[in-house]
């Protein structure tokens, strides 16, 4: 349980994104929660790394018209004869975000997090909607601090202003400010009330030379209070206001829309995409996107109704799961919404009659509206939760013409106790739920205080987590930290490698030999060896004060183990903060650990010993991945080289680096190696000391050393020196990244965007 510092606000607090943080709308910020499978940590909780996008200071004031003009209807409004308008003026907030008598409007309504590879570090950016109506962009760039990116809110009002807020020329001219009507219209047409982002896709940029090149986008697209759909498209990666491509804006004709959500169809390597919004009144339909310019994309010819009764339940959230379909053989899209205490389904396939649709809703779920819904897009399971802290998980089930859904309840109150539950969102490979409790009722009464807290509830067994990274076609361990973190724990609790995991991935090395398998393999030794090491004795942060004081089983010729010093020390820490005697250790605690000592001694060998093997195992691991990283740095010289060239990466270096090691034959790497050489016509390009000028050394892939002594850590990317102060590292602190200069080729630019070569973590 993670306990947050301000109260959860928002629709749908809770949203997990694809690299793994978790974002937290509250009232003062949002908390942003990132799990990490930790390596070099022998604690068997789950470690998780915690930052905050704060609200802004300032009220968002939407532009509606120059400031002086506004500021004189304002009062005009306020101080009306007519009821109708002065306290629907003073009572709408998104007129008035300062609020003056009222509450201010602190907090976030909403947050939406981007595919992965959208931001510089190819993680993903998140769209956070204030409550006072402002949508911004922001990326974590540095891992500690949290950058506004741009402010779209301010960028659409001044693109509505230069229109004459106006969506088209032949729109008809629009009314005078002055008018109430016309104010109303010009703040509905540009407040905001959800925001989604699509996949990414590929655009063709024409350079000047007439050459096309590929160049990723994605695209957000933002709902309005008037069912208005503005779809902005940006360049990746995105850095800011100059990434922005195009804005276009689309006309629903849903009134009082409440949600939206990307529809995505594969059909025969054909994409199509829409989009799907829903309406507080209950119609949910898709509105066709043209995407202009990107390749692969096909667009509906016309709106696809989906629920079309006036019922007034409103639609809360919507969800659109791609999935394959066992009996037509094709894929399909299956759509669920919340509405009210009951769930809406609809199933999309293409045939050769054309697009089937096949709805309906279950049942029976929630007594009290549903709160909060997230999905599972590896399986298509969804789960639902009520106030009450009531958790649905739903399973859909294929029939020959559609589908049906088996449903169970998840008892949180078993787990937690009695609680009230305020959203809920699963894990991108769906092993934890996440989940924001308060206290429920006790005995019949409403607790005093509210203690708003983010529960994380595992959903899978070591086993389940196990079969799926052996079997993932992802083959990324950073994009499935929610399944290493699951086998992480079960290695150090247990303190062995379980036999069939062992044998399984030996298996998958020996017929595939794909570098995922060796960096799963050496995931599980590190965990392992970590497993075997003992706690620290103490608070490895807290300083310490009295350094003259030994412990006697720390001197030596007493023959201690780990364990005795451990035990030592903590009775040590604790007889001196009861007594504060400052004497050491009690007689007492010494002839106990001495019994323990004379008993232990026999089993420090074996203890050693094994930690040797796993270390030396380790060591062979990351040497091969080490070797096959630079046989792809080799093979990208050799591409793009011309004879005798100097490529600043210490070609020649590597490759003597490769061929020293007499029990390593690889005949792809021979063959390459030889191919290089006869290129580079016996020159060798050696990398020189910037401060003494002396020759480096290829002799170590972690650092090069000159003859005076002077050392710098190598680019595990590139295997170039990084001479400079400043330099990049791993999620996981595993290796050093050089930046890239400006007069780097774009070949070496391409290898320094890449991740660990041993855990596949972004470099920071």
């Amino acid at each position: 349980a993670v306990r947050l510092q301000h109260g959860a606000s928002g629709l749908e607090p809770l949203a997990w994104s694809e690299d793994h943080r978790v974002s937290v709308s509250t009232a003062r910020s949002i908390a942003v929660l990132e799990q990490l499978s930790d390596v070099h940590s022998g604690g068997q909780d789950m470690v998780i790394h915690r930052t905050a996008v704060p609200a802004p200071g300032a009220a968002c004031m939407l532009k509606v018209g120059p400031k002086k003009e506004v500021a004189e209807c304002k009062e005009k409004f306020a101080s009306s004869v007519d009821p109708t308008v002065s306290q629907t003026f003073m009572l709408d907030r998104v007129f008035n975000p300062e609020g003056k008598s009222l509450t201010p409007m602190r907090g976030f309504k909403y947050s939406s997090w981007s595919p992965l590879g959208c931001d510089a570090n190819g993680r993903c950016l998140l769209a956070a909607l204030t409550m006072d109506n402002r949508l911004t962009i922001h990326a974590n760039l540095n891992r500690l601090q949290w950058v506004q990116l741009v402010d779209l809110t301010e960028l659409y009002g001044e693109r509505l202003l230069e229109a004459s807020y106006k969506l088209c020329k032949a729109d008809t001219p629009c009314g005078e400010l002055g008018d109430f009507p016309e104010f109303q219209r010009r703040h509905s047409m540009q407040t905001p009330v959800r925001m989604e982002w699509s996949g990414i896709c590929t655009t063709q940029q024409v350079k000047h030379n007439n050459e096309c090149r590929d160049v990723g986008s994605v695209l957000l697209a933002v709902l309005f209070e008037n069912g208005n759909i503005a779809v902005w498209q940006f360049q990746l990666p995105f850095l800011g206001k100059e990434s922005i491509t195009s804005c276009n804006t689309i006309e629903s004709g849903i009134s009082s829309p409440s949600v939206l959500s990307w529809w995505e169809y594969e059909h025969n390597n054909r994409k199509m995409s829409g989009l799907i919004v829903g309406s507080a009144y209950g119609p949910v339909k898709i509105i066709p996107v043209n995407l202009k310019a990107v390749k692969g994309y096909f667009t509906l010819r016309q709106p696809v109704v989906l629920w079309q009764e006036m019922d007034q339940l409103p639609v809360h959230s919507i969800k659109c799961i791609p999935l394959y379909h066992p009996y037509q053989k094709c894929s399909c899209s299956l759509v669920v919404a919340a509405r009210g205490p009951y769930v809406f389904w609809c199933l999309l396939l293409i045939s050769k009659a054309g697009l089937n649709v096949h709805n309906s809703h279950v049942t029976g779920l929630h007594s009290l509206p549903i709160v909060s819904m997230t999905a599972d897009k590896q399986n298509g399971t969804v789960y639902t939760c009520s106030s009450d802290g009531k958790v649905r998980q739903l399973i859909p089930i294929f029939t020959d013409v559609a589908l049906k859904f088996e449903h169970q309840l998840v008892k949180l109150s078993e787990v937690f106790g009695s609680v009230r539950t305020h959203g809920i969102a699963v894990s991108p490979c769906g092993a934890y739920l996440a989940v924001i409790t308060t206290e429920g009722m006790a005995n019949g009464l409403h607790p005093v205080n509210k203690n708003y807290q983010v529960q994380f509830v595992t959903l899978k067994t070591f086993e389940e987590a196990a079969a799926q990274l052996l079997e993932s076609s992802v083959q990324n361990l950073f994009r499935q930290v929610d399944l290493t973190d699951l086998v992480r724990w079960k290695i150090l609790k247990d303190k062995h490698i379980p036999q069939f995991l062992q044998e399984a991935l030996d298996k998958k090395i020996e017929s595939c030999g794909s570098t995922y398998f060796w960096r799963f393999k050496l995931f599980l030794l590190r965990i392992l060896y970590q497993s075997m090491q003992k706690a620290p004795s103490e608070v490895t942060w807290k300083p310490s004060h009295e350094d003259a004081k030994i412990l006697v089983s720390d001197s030596p010729g007493m023959g201690s183990t780990e364990d005795d010093q451990e035990e030592g020390t903590s009775k040590q820490a604790s007889k001196q903060s009861l007594g504060d005697t400052g004497k050491g250790v009690d007689i007492d605690d010494t002839t106990e650990d001495s019994l323990h000592q004379s008993s232990d001694t026999g089993g420090r060998e074996p203890m050693v010993e094994k930690l040797l093997e796993i270390q030396a195992q380790i060591e062979a691991v990351e040497m091969h991945l080490t070797r096959e990283h630079m046989k792809r740095v080799l093979g990208e010289v050799y591409l793009h080289t011309w004879i005798t060239e100097n490529t600043s990466i210490p070609t020649r270096g590597v490759c003597d680096f490769l061929m020293s090691d007499d029990g390593y034959d690889d005949r792809t790497a021979r063959v390459l190696i030889g191919h290089i050489l006869k290129k580079m016509n016996k020159q060798t390009f050696p990398e020189h000391c910037s401060l003494c000028k002396e020759i480096l050394p290829f002799t170590d892939r972690k650092q090069a050393v000159c003859s005076n002594g002077h050392i710098w850590l190598r680019c595990f990317l590139t295997y170039q020196s990084c001479q400079s102060l400043v330099y990049r590292r791993c999620l996981l602190h595993d290796s050093i990244a050089r930046h890239p200069t400006p007069e780097d080729p774009e070949w070496i630019k391409r290898l320094l965007q890449g991740p660990c070569t041993f855990c596949d973590s972004p470099v920071f």
